[in-house]
């Protein structure tokens, strides 16, 4: 569990878990940096053993341990958000100190408040509606036939 965690740490720059689960998650993570600081064929193949994802040993090596070099240790931070709506568990975001600024995502499901916009193909419903009633309109409408009954003289 812990390194497919790290993996997405690495792949995602930042997540959201227990706060228990990240504290654990940073000391996989800062020793994957350390060894992609490393940078050598042994530091490769012991980073994969834990990753086991060629482009994200490759991303750890190539990008993220060169933008960390001259840091010395606490490549993440741990930062606690309240607790967990359904279980009451300690929710905190584990993310890596890039130079980049990293910003928390908004939950899936969840609405802004305070700005109600209409996407353009909305507001064109309404007119394209009001066309068809005024072409209908135009048209001249068939009487509908008379069924009679036919009779037997």
């Amino acid at each position: 569990m812990l390194a497919n965690m790290a993996a997405s740490l690495l792949a995602n720059v930042q997540i959201k878990t227990t706060l228990h689960k990240a504290k654990e998650v940073r000391k996989v993570v800062d020793k994957l940096i350390t060894l992609g600081k490393r940078g050598d064929l042994h530091a490769h193949r012991q980073a994969y053993d834990v990753i086991r994802d060629r482009k994200l040993v490759k991303k750890l090596f190539d990008e993220i341990a060169p933008e960390l070099e001259k840091r010395n240790g606490g490549y993440t931070r741990v930062l606690k958000l309240g607790q967990r709506r359904g279980d009451a568990a300690p929710a905190a975001v584990v993310e890596l100190l890039m130079k980049k600024p990293v910003v928390v995502e908004k939950e899936k499901g969840k609405k802004e408040k305070g700005k109600a916009k209409q996407p353009a193909a909305a507001a064109k419903k309404p007119k394209e509606k009001k066309e068809k009633k005024e072409k209908e309109k135009q048209k001249p409408r068939a009487r509908p036939k008379d069924k009679k009954k036919k009779t037997a003289d």
